[in-house]
């Protein structure tokens, strides 16, 4: 078996994340903590988790994830929704929880710190997102 392609540990990292807000209980993301667009930001986390624990792959390509993502999911075998029906059956820890939100006005970009569940360890993520379309989008997860 070949190792996994960048866009597919890319997305690796943020199917772990997004499926990390489902398990031991919690089955939403809060978003109560945070205001105006700062909420908009932590909803689209909260979105992906939705998204992701339905399995609707077809949302998360077109809801949840950045155009430039989605670009490298669909140039692999079977396009985006096949990748990600693939990385989301891995997943076996779905806890997490959005710490704090960070905006740039000027480019329309933002920085969601997520504590998660990944590879056994309790860690902070670093989402970034993307304003495009007239809705946030995650465009990586570090």
């Amino acid at each position: 078996m070949s190792a996994p392609t960048k866009p597919l540990a890319l997305l690796l990292a943020i199917a772990s994340l997004a499926l990390g807000l489902i398990g031991c209980g919690t089955t939403t993301t809060s978003t109560n903590n945070f205001k105006g667009e700062e909420h908009e930001v932590a909803q689209a986390v909260a979105n992906l988790q939705s998204d992701a624990r339905s399995s609707e792959q077809t949302k998360l390509c077109s809801n949840d994830l950045a155009g430039p993502v989605v670009a490298r999911l669909n140039a692999t075998p079977g396009g985006c929704t096949q990748a990600l029906k693939n990385q989301l059956s891995e997943i076996d820890n779905f806890e997490a929880t959005v710490e704090s939100v960070q905006i740039t006005a000027p480019h329309r970009t933002a920085t969601a710190h997520v504590k998660s569940i990944y590879n056994g360890k309790n860690g902070i993520r670093t989402v970034s997102l993307v304003y495009e379309g007239g809705k946030w989008k995650v465009l990586s997860v570090a």
